[in-house]
Formats: C-alpha cells, structure tokens, sequence
C-alpha cells in the first residue's frame, strides 16, 4: 500500500487559497481530503433544522465537484473524529495529517487528542495559520505581551501587514496531486439526523458600492450597508486573507471590523478563561437578576422597546442581526434587565449563522462593560434614542415590528430611566 497525506476540512470550507491544502498538496505524496461531520458537536444541536449544518453540506458537495475533476473526492465521515481515523488508518498508509488551526477550546483540545493518536502510529500532525491573518502572539506590546486595548493593536496589526503582506496560496492549482480513487457519496442531511431549514444563506460576494459606501451606511439597519460575509468567514468558505486584500483597496472601516475579528481571536487564544468568565475578573461579582419571564420576553422580541424586539425577531427569523442592531439588544439584556451576559452570549450562538466564539464572546463582554477594551459599565445604551438616530423613519422595526402602534404591542417591561439608574448603581456597587 502506497502512502499518502491526508487533508482534514474544518472550518476551511473552499478549494482556493486554503493554506492547509496548499502545503499538504506541496508535499510530494497524494492526498486524501476529508471532513467530519463531528458528532461531539452535532449531538448538541438541539434544532435539527440548523441552517448551519445544511450550509456545511451545501459547500461540502461544492468541494467534492471540484475534487471529482481531478478524478479524486472527499470522504465525509458522520463521527468522532476519533473514529474517523481509526477508520482511516486501517484503508490507507498515511504518512501526516494536515489541516488549519482551530483556536476555540474544543478545538484546541480534540486537536490536542488527535496529535497524540496519530504519534502512536508514527502519522505526523501538521496544522496551519489560515482562518486569521495574525494569531495568538504576533501582534504583541513593547512589553512583549498580549494587547488589552484594540486601537494599539489595531496600529501594531496594519504596520506588521504593511511590511509582511499577505500570503498567495494557489492551492486550487495543485489538485492535480490529489490521490485518484472513487471517493463514496456524501451523506444527506437525513443520513447526519437533520432536516432542511427554510432559511436563506447570504451570497459569499458583496457588492462594491456596499463595500464603497460601508463607512456612511453601515450603522442603519433598513440599509444594504453591510458585507454580510460573516457566515463565509466563520467556515471559510471566504478566505480572510481575500477579505483583506478587497477592504484595503475599498474600505478602510471595513477592514477595521476584519480586524476586531482578529483581535477577539487573539483575546481567546491567549485568555481562554473568557468562555466562562468576565475577561475582568472583579465583573464576576456582579449580582445578576436573570428575571427568566424578561429573558424569554428579550428572546421573543416582545420587551416594548421597538429596536430591540426588530433585532431579536429578525435573529430568530433570519439567522442574522445587523451589527449596531446587536449592540443595542445586547446592552438592553445586561444593563436594563441585568441579565446575565452569558445568557444573551449563548442564545446568539443557537441563533446566529455566524456565531464565532471569539466574536461573540468579544462582542458580549464588550457590550456588558465585561471585557477587554469594553465599553463602561456606566454607559448605558437608551434604545429610543439609538432608534431615533439609527432608524428614525422605523423601516427598519416596522418590517420586523408590524403591530408597532397598536395596542397588540407590548409596554416597556422596563423603565429606561429607572433601569438605567440600577444598571450603574449595582455594577459600581459589585465592582468598587
């Protein structure tokens, strides 16, 4: 039996500029590329309808079309990963194990238990940087530590870009060094226990007048103003490095955002405690009210603030949320309502299309004055005047708010003032 490599798809869903591929393609041995629908993670999705998955496998058969020119395929396992190369093991020879860098806990860790495995039999485990441009302690201070605060990171981030550029990675050229066999069908969603979800996926393209005009339209909600590429990021059917290279020709607030990506990413790599606590430990303290009746009211969209509820009904319908629209629910739930940030976080990653633990995790402490470079717990988001400034016309609430106006609407279940007032009396109380 000949020896071959093996390339493992993860969150690098795409033939092109895939830096995992790329080397393993390089390597001078054909290769096998695979993908696990891993059961760890599946067996917790309690809908079976997840957009996400049938995203997964939408692209996945993209994958193997491509693979199929070259007379080769993608095998597709519905397993532990464990499994699947025990599986793998015994039909080929393999000499390594390629694939990219996953910087989330579980990740880490199965990678971790992987490498180890594959050491007993002698099979190499190589994994690469391709789903951020710097990672875990590239951009660092003059002290030679982690940055707290994004807009030095920010300077230290396009300098390093500035002098390094970006790597090309032609790996959809060397396809041809992919092993030829006849690779077995890929499962249906009904073979991995899911059904089809009605919800549609953004196109992973944005048009260059939203690019173009990002800047002025990106915080008004009623407006195509955004890249909605998340989702292509999160899997990596979008390189970032391709992101990249387009926001520094036509946006640089764009690329700032991609940046803020990279910065949480660091965040995680280097404080992994932040999954489970304040990234500023003294905000642990604080003693949440977590009314479940004003949680399930915020999840539902029927709290009475309009902005609020449009964010959160065209989450739970669509998958998606515009990014200022976050902010503002997000501050509503830890500072009017005095949720639990972990509450709001956990929701948004059953819901989101482009959950990121990173992003969402950053993003969540930042809004809840938890975090690292965090807004103050002191500020304290008023949904009426973000509605007046951000949607003033309510195109955008009355889309997800019809019975806006009428008596069909709920009140406030909380009073702005009042509310407010709690928020920063009980966070300077907990923290001081």
């Amino acid at each position: 039996m000949d020896k071959i490599n093996v390339f493992w798809h993860r969150r690098d869903l795409r033939v092109a500029d895939n830096a995992g591929l790329y080397y393993s393609l390089n390597d001078n041995l054909p290769v096998v590329p695979i993908f696990i629908f891993d059961t760890h993670i599946l067996d917790k999705l309690d809908d079976k309808k997840d957009a996400r998955v049938q995203f997964i496998l939408h692209e996945l058969r993209k994958i193997n079309d491509s693979y199929k020119k070259h007379s080769s395929g993608l095998i597709v396992f519905n397993s532990t990963p464990e499994e699947a190369f025990d599986d793998l093991i015994k039909r080929f020879e393999v000499n390594a194990v390629f694939c990219n860098r996953d910087y989330e806990p579980y990740g880490k860790e199965r990678d971790e238990h992987i490498r180890q495995k594959l050491a007993k039999e002698n099979i190499d485990f190589l994994d690469f940087k391709d789903h951020v441009i710097f990672e875990k302690r590239e951009i660092l201070t003059d002290n030679n530590e982690p940055y707290k605060v994004f807009t030095p990171y920010k300077n230290k981030w396009l300098e390093k870009l500035s002098k390094n550029g970006l790597e090309e990675l032609n790996s959809q050229a060397l396809l041809d060094n992919l092993l030829e066999y006849d690779a077995p069908r890929l499962p249906t969603l009904k073979d991995i226990g899911f059904e089809e979800s009605p919800i549609e996926i953004p196109e992973n393209e944005i048009e260059k007048n939203v690019i173009g005009n990002y800047k002025d339209d990106r915080d008004y909600p009623s407006k195509n103003g955004t890249s909605r590429l998340g989702i292509h990021l999160r899997f990596g059917t979008r390189s970032i490095r391709d992101a990249v290279k387009s926001a520094r020709i036509h946006s640089d607030v764009w690329l700032s955002e991609l940046i803020w990506r990279d910065f949480y990413a660091m965040v995680l790599s280097n404080h992994p405690s932040v999954v489970d606590n304040a990234f500023k430990p003294k905000y642990d303290s604080i003693p949440w009210q977590n009314n479940e009746d004003h949680f399930e009211k915020w999840c539902e969209g029927k709290t009475g603030y309009p902005i609020v509820d449009a964010g959160m009904r065209e989450l739970n319908a669509t998958g998606y949320m515009h990014n200022r629209v976050r902010m503002v629910v997000a501050s509503f739930l830890t500072k009017h309502l005095l949720i639990d940030w972990r509450w709001g976080e956990r929701y948004f990653a059953k819901k989101l299309l482009d959950f990121e633990l990173a992003s969402n995790n950053g993003g969540w402490q930042w809004a809840a004055g938890t975090g690292t470079d965090a807004q103050p717990y002191f500020r304290v988001f008023n949904p009426s005047s973000q509605q007046d400034k951000f949607d003033k016309e309510m195109r955008y609430t009355k889309k997800w708010v019809p019975e806006i106006n009428t008596n069909k609407y709920p009140s406030p279940i909380v009073e702005h003032k009042k509310a407010r007032e709690r928020a920063i009396n009980t966070y300077k109380e907990a923290v001081s």
